[in-house]
């Protein structure tokens, strides 16, 4: 249920699994809004697994980011920097992408189009797991899908996980207070201005940071695009990113702010906006009759401070693969379900944890722990320079050990990078198989798999 991001990568793992897979999706038309996405690295060593590296680098390599850049919110000061380019490859095995999101969505549409049934306009209003013929999912039509497992990938807003939690509010939420704005802008003019040229010529993720708001921005689709994300406290009246957002409000908001920042609002024509709400773990992500289960942000949206919304939901869709890979008959579903959550739920919560915690870091007020922050930021980024420095005649000595650890420059901790880059699903389920499922009886091959197809849509 759900034909974003998430489900078209759990339709692509599942289907290629040997499934038979039916995706609903409650739009006239497939798509993602007009906004940029990062690619870290535990996401671009998925799509490098799926044969997507050469589509990705031919999209975004021109707009691959050299460094993480941390800058006063009125002055544009340099607070903090982290580099990218070439240090992630050799720290983590993989590179950290910005790409528009559409592109991100045509690339996987175009690996999960030959294992799905798509069924646009195919709005699902209720669930059910009655015996004999259950699941089902009832569309508002009135047809009856019947299925061996739902797959709830329909968002913050999802319907999946009212039945999973049996509540109909978004559950153990609390809202932020917060606002976040998207705006795209050409780039086609910033080459002639000495006040944005720079944001072309050397494609950063900068980040502005003051009381109670930050921006970032970074260049897309070949440095012909700059992608901005701006947060500021506000009362908006939706949770997904189809709302228009008020041009005169957000430049309001900002007025005190780097002339930089001012001067690409000034040049916006339209912003999208979307509420962000702190959602706390679920207790679980899996329905009672052991059939239906959650998948990204149904069961775990994210605060945008983290970079890791789609990557979250993309590592549930190869662990739920991986797992029902190895599926020899349906009586294993629930079990296999069970191990899916055992794999991500704690690292998924531990991540919505973590994006918790930039908000306060990159929202604090003047004063004495804004002096403190900005201390601890300036301190790292002396290390990461002198590191890049040694880095250009080979890999620099590892005389700091990691010194930064906990440092409010989240990017500059050497373990926090190593928790969250490292992670391999594939590798995860593996273990896991090694050191747990002696007691399933399962036939490994994807050859053997069999589909139950007793039940077709009707």
């Amino acid at each position: 249920v759900g034909c974003g991001l998430g489900g078209l990568a759990a339709a692509y793992a599942l289907g290629r699994a040997g499934h038979s897979i039916i995706v609903v999706e409650s739009s006239p038309s497939i798509g993602e809004v007009g906004a940029g996405i990062q690619v870290c690295p535990n996401l671009s060593r998925i799509l490098a697994k799926w044969g997507l590296v050469h589509k990705l680098k031919s999209i975004a390599e021109r707009d691959k980011p050299t460094w993480f850049t941390f800058h006063r919110y009125d002055t544009g000061e340099v607070l903090g920097m982290s580099r990218l380019e070439g240090k992630l490859d050799r720290d983590h095995g993989a590179p950290w992408y910005v790409v528009h999101r559409a592109d991100l969505y045509d690339m996987l549409f175009a690996k999960a189009s030959p294992y799905m049934d798509l069924r646009m306009e195919s709005k699902v209003v209720s669930v059910h797991f009655e015996q004999p013929f259950g699941p089902c999912a009832i569309l508002q039509t009135g047809e009856v899908i019947f299925a061996d497992l739902i797959v709830g990938a329909d968002g913050i807003n999802s319907v999946v996980r009212n039945y999973v939690t049996g509540q109909t509010e978004i559950p153990l939420s609390v809202p932020t207070g917060d606002l976040a704005y998207r705006v795209v802008l050409p780039t086609r003019t910033f080459v002639d201005d000495p006040q944005l040229r720079h944001l072309v010529d050397e494609p950063r993720i900068r980040c502005w940071i003051g009381p109670g708001r930050h921006v970032v921005g970074y260049c897309i689709r070949d440095r012909k695009e700059y992608n901005m994300v701006l947060v500021k406290p506000g009362d908006g009246h939706s949770y997904s990113w189809t709302a228009e957002g008020n041009l005169e409000e957000i430049r309001d908001g900002f007025h005190e702010w780097d002339p930089c920042v001012q001067k690409l609002l000034s040049r916006a024509e339209s912003v999208l906006e979307s509420k962000l709400l702190i959602c706390r773990p679920l207790k679980t992500w899996i329905h009672s009759s052991g059939r239906a289960v959650l998948l990204g942000d149904s069961c775990h949206p994210m605060l945008p401070y983290r970079a890791q919304g789609s990557a979250m939901a993309i590592e549930d869709a190869v662990v739920l693969g991986n797992l029902f890979s190895r599926i020899s008959d349906n009586s294993q579903i629930p079990d296999l379900l069970k191990a899916y959550e055992g794999l991500r739920h704690a690292r998924a919560s531990a991540t919505q944890a973590a994006s918790a915690r930039n908000r306060s870091v990159y929202h604090l007020p003047d004063g004495l722990e804004q002096e403190k922050r900005d201390a601890a930021m300036k301190l790292a980024m002396e290390e990461e320079l002198l590191n890049y420095e040694w880095s250009k005649d080979g890999d620099p000595p590892s005389v700091f050990g990691n010194r930064n650890r906990d440092n409010p420059n989240a990017w500059s901790d050497k373990n926090k990078n190593a928790e969250q880059f490292d992670y391999d699903p594939d590798t995860a389920v593996d273990e896991w198989w090694a050191s747990e499922s002696n007691g399933f009886q399962m036939d490994q091959s994807l050859e053997s798999v069999e589909v139950d197809s007793k039940f077709p849509a009707r």
